[in-house]
């Protein structure tokens, strides 16, 4: 699609926006008449937090809703008219009853009926508004995924989406930010069901840290994902799905944040519904510090020259200044009965300042012991842009559905550093450019067959385009400034997705089935141009076509009582930075190197299940088993380093240098377990443990030196074999109605290969959260990493070095958060919505098959 398309589109989207304001400001300038009237039960008992629904059968603009007080009553405004009066609660039957309004007044008692199975309604406070509602849980169990709900979490609340995601079960976060499932870290992210340029305006934890905890609804945990999802994330898909407008009438919140290590925030969700239109605008911002440390302790055994190193010690501490700030806005037509379009825009920024202090310490084989300091400043500017557009349309009331979407997505990153090392005189400036541009546009169709089965299918197409520019230069006190040649290059990353699916799902007595396949065929191509005169251009392209099955079976022994069975096949393709030629310059005794001839590697993947749930506990147990082929790994070896004739420089530097590469296997299984259980109406516990093994094969030849200095090849090994653990307890205590704290524990066991020994790790958080301002604001506080454990220590073992590493991306800090919901008008849940393809509704990426 071209430019001129886009704005087409655009501008007949903004005339169809301009023409619904008009109608809607007609609409609302219609008289009304104040209408009231009690909602009562057979026995002609009030029935309080009744969804009344006042249905205009001429013109939906004229349609309201209400809830019923604590006395069952209820009154709201309406142009006179005639309405279908729709009326639902909890545990009662769904009544509609049909009523000519035409003046103001009361219209008297309209009973509903019970339902057969009712039990007794328990009264539960959710977040400081009483409603007669059963008890919710956090954790939810279908067919191919799980769905956590986060406004249970006390520990996150006035945090971000790391914060959240600590808490998920079968996912785990490494202090540098590195998500991971079921111990792999080849996660895939969504953004209410499609990639964003969100998450891409940076890596790691920065990304997670620029979404505010408050703006998530909940997060899709697909293990597994089937022939509906893109094929990309072999270890599996996290969808976070952004919270919108749910409520009639104008209603929001403001929710404020401090802390420490210093941090501030200020975040806002503002809806608005009203008949066939709905708007929303979310937007905050907020001020971070943080301190990153690590320590690197090197210990060669290759010295037999007096200043040949027997010994390198590094210690680094950066601190960072971060700010961020986002706003996103929509709106969902209702066309009519059947058809509905949507539009959404998003905004958001993230800056900072790094600075950055390394001492490295040098112990010769007999010259004395000397030290050496590097500074660095740098600072970050990212900028991401998003806009989304679709349509849905319902054929008919069996199912028969279409989707279409198109989103629009760019983001850009500015990095510049300065590194000043004392020893050397030496000063780096590195200068760092990114543009990330996407286009995906996507096709989903649903057609019912009988009353059990449907056909789903699809097409889906991705094109992103990645434009580096990377300039370091360099000074000494010999030489003047210049360009360090190896290291500066432009290069352009271009990969276009075409992808078809097919599945088809039913049910045969208790035995549900879905069978699927989904073709992808990818296009990738390089353009890479150095100033290194011994580098030529590179001009690569590379296609692939690959067929991705997915099976599920699933028993049910009764509700909410089933076996699940499933296999998949998934791909992992390399990151787009990992397949250019030195990416990456921050440090000239480590450098990241890339590898452009890195291909897929490919995921056949496993998993037996069973769930339960009950009133008081839902249990979840999963056999799981994964074998990839072509797997990537990390090599990490050192050589000398030379000048710009390729002569070794004297005295000599070692440089580390760290190397993705394709190799061997990796197989992964083991016992995912995940639980929650009401022990008592005060005490509930959540938790996750994932019991499992690994058997990594793959060796490989490299170039490094002996200790004359000489080039030789060396093995690096990676096989291993063993059994490891993941878990997660999360325990909340309601003091009263208002009143609740919560205790999350943390711990990962130790992992070890020829190659690498990583170490064990735990951490422990604490959260509080009162209910004040008779429902409408809510005060928390949380603690993160009480006793400041949470940090990565390993062992890495190379032909001529043994390595121990420290990192703790973040020390133990702690927030107060304070959120205000304002109530200027009903809240009250629409029944019977249009699906709005961008959010969380079938027909997106984010829904289940099933």
């Amino acid at each position: 699609m071209n430019q001129t398309e886009i704005i087409n589109i655009f501008t007949k989207r903004t005339l169809g926006l301009t023409f619904v304001l008009s109608a809607a400001a007609f609409a609302f300038g219609q008289e009304k008449a104040g209408i009231s009237g009690t909602v009562v039960n057979k026995s002609n008992q009030p029935v309080p937090y009744a969804s009344v629904t006042f249905s205009n059968k001429t013109n939906k603009l004229f349609s309201d809703a209400t809830l019923t007080d604590e006395k069952g009553q209820y009154k709201l405004d309406l142009t006179p008219g005639n309405y279908d009066i729709i009326i639902e609660a909890i545990d009662y039957k769904k009544v509609v009853i049909n009523k000519q309004i035409t003046s103001a007044g009361n219209i008297g008692a309209l009973s509903i009926e019970a339902e057969k199975s009712s039990t007794n309604v328990k009264t539960k406070d959710i977040e400081g508004i009483v409603l007669t509602a059963p008890s919710t849980k956090p954790y939810k169990v279908e067919l191919d995924k799980r769905t956590y709900d986060p406004s249970q979490d006390i520990v996150s609340k006035g945090g971000n989406l790391q914060d959240v995601l600590t808490n998920v079960p079968s996912v785990s976060v490494d202090t540098d930010g590195t998500v991971s499932m079921r111990g792999s870290s080849n996660v895939k992210f969504l953004i209410n069901g499609k990639p964003s340029a969100l998450l891409g305006i940076d890596d790691g934890a920065n990304a997670l840290q620029s979404i505010p905890a408050d703006q998530i609804e909940k997060i899709e945990v697909i293990t597994n994902p089937s022939s509906k999802f893109e094929a990309s994330g072999t270890a599996g898909i996290l969808n976070i799905i952004l919270k919108k407008s749910k409520k009639t009438g104008f209603n929001g919140s403001v929710v404020g944040t401090l802390g420490y290590l210093p941090q501030t925030n200020l975040n806002t969700n503002l809806n608005w519904r009203k008949g066939n239109f709905t708007w929303f605008l979310n937007g905050g911002g907020g001020y971070r510090e943080s301190k990153n440390t690590n320590r690197n302790d090197d210990y060669f055994n290759n010295a037999i020259l007096d200043d040949d190193l027997v010994q390198r010690n590094t210690n680094s501490e950066t601190k960072s200044k971060n700010n961020n700030y986002n706003a996103s806005a929509g709106i969902v037509y209702d066309i009519n009965e059947k058809t509905s379009v949507n539009a959404s825009g998003t905004v958001r920024t993230f800056d900072s300042e790094n600075f950055g202090n390394i001492d490295y310490s040098y112990t010769p084989l007999k010259n004395p012991f000397y030290t050496s300091n590097r500074s660095t400043f740098g600072t970050n500017n990212n900028l991401a842009f998003q806009g989304d557009f679709g349509l849905d349309h319902k054929f008919d009331d069996k199912g028969q559905n279409l989707s279409l979407s198109l989103s629009l997505q760019r983001s850009r990153s500015y990095n510049d550093t300065n590194i000043d090392d004392s020893i050397n005189d030496l000063k780096d400036f590195i200068n760092q450019s990114t543009i990330n541009k996407s286009v995906i546009g996507k096709v989903d169709y649903e057609l019912p067959i009988g009353e059990s089965s449907k056909l789903e299918a699809g097409y889906r197409i991705d094109i992103n385009t990645n434009d580096y520019s990377n300039d370091v230069r360099e000074s000494t006190s010999t030489k003047p400034l210049d360009f360090l040649k190896p290291y500066t290059y432009d290069a352009t990353y271009k990969e276009t997705f075409n992808a078809f699916y097919l599945q088809f799902k039913s049910k045969i007595g208790k035995l549900g089935y879905q069978v699927g396949v989904r073709d992808e065929l990818s296009n990738v191509d390089i353009n890479y141009l150095s100033l290194d005169p011994k580098k030529n251009s590179v001009v690569t392209t590379k296609n692939y076509n690959n067929l991705f099955p997915s099976v599920y079976l699933s028993y049910e022994f009764a509700k909410d009582n089933q076996l699940l069975l499933n296999y998949t096949r998934r791909i992992d393709r390399p990151r787009s930075f990992f397949m250019i030629p030195n990416p990456n310059y921050n440090d000239n005794q480590n450098i990241f190197d890339g590898n452009i001839d890195l291909n897929p590697s490919y995921v056949d993947s496993f998993e037996f299940g069973y769930s339960i749930s009950k009133k008081k506990f839902t249990l979840n147990p999963t056999l799981y088993y994964r074998h990839q082929t072509d797997d990537t790994k990390m090599l990490v070896y050192n050589i000398l380093a030379t000048d710009d004739k390729g002569d070794i420089i004297i005295p000599k530097r070692i440089e580390s240098h760290t190397k993705p590469i394709n190799l061997g296997t990796d197989d992964r299984f083991g016992l995912d377990l995940n639980f929650n259980w009401d022990a008592t109406s005060w005490l509930k516990f959540l938790g996750n443990v994932d019991v499992f093994g690994y058997n990594t094969k793959g060796s490989t030849l490299y170039d490094t030196f002996d200790k004359d200095g000489n080039p030789i090849q060396a093995v690096a090994d990676f096989n291993g074999k063993g059994f490891s653990t993941r878990a997660r307890l999360s325990s909340t205590v309601k003091v009263d109605k208002t009143f609740s704290f919560q205790v999350q524990g943390f711990y990962r066991g130790a992992q070890k290969t020829a190659y690498q020994d990583r170490k064990d790790m735990y951490a422990i958080s604490f959260g509080a959260s009162k209910t004040i301002w008779k429902g409408d604001g809510t005060l928390a506080f949380n603690v993160q990493d009480i006793f400041n454990t949470r940090a990565m220590r390993s062992t890495t073992y190379t032909a001529n070095s043994v390595r121990d590493s420290y990192m703790q991306w973040q020390p133990r800090q702690f927030s107060v958060s304070l959120t205000y919901r304002f109530k200027q008008g009903e809240k009250v849940e629409q029944p019977k919505r249009k699906k709005d393809v961008n959010a969380n509704a079938t027909g997106g990426d984010e829904q289940g098959p099933m």
